[in-house]
């Protein structure tokens, strides 16, 4: 530990009128929460990004120029699917 970061601790922990260990206890555990809530963000994403898999598709085509010919090709693929 580096002795700003000790002196920035200890000087926390005489305005808070608590022991160094406890605002360390009270530092740890407030990382430990966030984290947790953290783990929970990136499961989430990735059940969104599980569920949107389902619903996008690839344009399949052996062009090397389909890039570019993507639009038309989209925008005919939804014209045929909605005069269904």
């Amino acid at each position: 530990m580096t002795n700003e970061l000790k002196s920035d601790l200890e000087r926390e922990a005489r305005l808070r009128k608590m022991s160094v260990s406890s605002v360390l206890d009270l530092a740890v555990r407030e990382w430990l929460k966030k984290s947790a809530l953290d783990v929970a963000g990136d499961a989430a994403q990735r059940e969104l990004h599980e569920a949107a898999h389902g619903c996008l598709g690839v344009l399949a085509g052996g062009s090397r120029h389909r890039a570019e010919a993507a639009r038309k090709a989209v925008r005919k693929r939804l014209r045929r699917r909605h005069a269904r």
